[in-house]
């Protein structure tokens, strides 16, 4: 397997481990968190490694040689307590074929012509898009919707925590898009991260996919959004919690951790208002109760210059 991140994931990076996957057999995995990756309809399909370390030493198990390019071995997230922190299996190889700082691009190339794969057409990705959602707002309902209504080239940042697991898998026969993902730990990157795609890409629509604990770090966002009338859609899932918080405190053996610890990961006595939030700021916003409601919401925002918010309630 190939295990890949930074420049190796862009469309061209794809592309050619496509060549050398098509050539070898070898699978095309990415981190869990990346940079940037090139996705959708017509591209090269390169599989995350799963969060949660169970299930992602479950996806590696198989694998007797793990070839790096852009990135390094993986390991877990946290440190859990009577668990492996390092997810490679242990019959299994590392190889460095890139480190993140050499060149990825470079080194795919001299792979594909070391293999005489140059001629070799990669798996593209093909298939129908989902259809949108229908009925209550949840989490794949909105996922479906997103699948099915992505513009083509969108820029999509991803900080929807807990609310996006289906995202990625809705979205992969999406239009072709490029997907920037949180990178560490630290939570309030997405919507400044989609003021630079926009102020960078201005010809492109920046989707903001954006969990409501993280959006409350760097709320004032919203601002320059509308100061800088950036084409920004801010999609804000407002499940009242910080809920990846909460299931990692159970993960690292907390056990019942009581009313008072569990009140530091809730938003809500007084639930956040999203929508005055964003006004207050410039950004028009709307509130989504039901599917429809949200795949209006949608539409009616990707055809409309300059930014808006849907705050999701779930």
């Amino acid at each position: 397997a190939l295990l890949m991140n930074g420049a190796a994931l862009s469309a061209k990076g794809t592309e050619l481990a496509g060549k050398i996957a098509a050539t070898t057999g070898a699978k095309l995995f990415a981190d869990t968190f990346v940079t940037r990756i090139a996705r959708g309809n017509g591209r090269v399909d390169v599989e995350r490694v799963p969060y949660f370390g169970e299930q992602a030493a479950e996806v590696l198990a198989p694998y007797r040689h793990l070839i790096l390019v852009g990135t390094k071995a993986p390991v877990t997230f946290f440190a859990y307590p009577g668990k492996p922190s390092e997810l490679t299996p242990e019959n299994c190889t590392v190889h460095t074929l890139a480190t993140p700082t050499d060149d990825g691009i470079a080194a795919l190339e001299a792979l594909v012509d070391a293999l005489g794969a140059g001629k070799q057409v990669p798996a593209f990705s093909k298939g129908a898009l989902p259809a949108v959602g229908r009925g209550a707002l949840t989490p794949e309902s909105i996922a479906r919707t997103l699948g099915a209504s992505l513009p083509d080239q969108c820029i999509v940042v991803n900080e929807a925590a807990t609310s996006g697991f289906m995202i990625p898998a809705m979205t992969a026969m999406a239009a072709p898009h490029d997907w920037l993902d949180l990178t560490g730990g630290a939570i309030g990157q997405g919507l400044p991260t989609a003021i630079g795609a926009a102020v960078a890409c201005p010809d492109r629509r920046v989707l903001a996919l954006e969990a409501d604990g993280s959006g409350m770090y760097t709320v004032q966002s919203l601002w320059t959004m509308a100061r800088e009338q950036l084409d920004i859609t801010v999609v804000l899932f407002a499940n009242r919690k910080y809920a990846i918080l909460q299931v990692e405190l159970m993960r690292v053996g907390a056990g019942n951790p009581g009313r008072k610890a569990m009140d530091m990961l809730d938003l809500s006595r007084p639930n956040l208002d999203w929508v005055s939030l964003a006004k207050g700021m410039g950004v028009p916003a709307t509130r989504a109760t039901t599917a429809e409601e949200f795949n209006a919401q949608l539409a009616r925002s990707l055809a409309t210059r300059g930014p808006s918010l849907i705050e999701a309630v779930l």
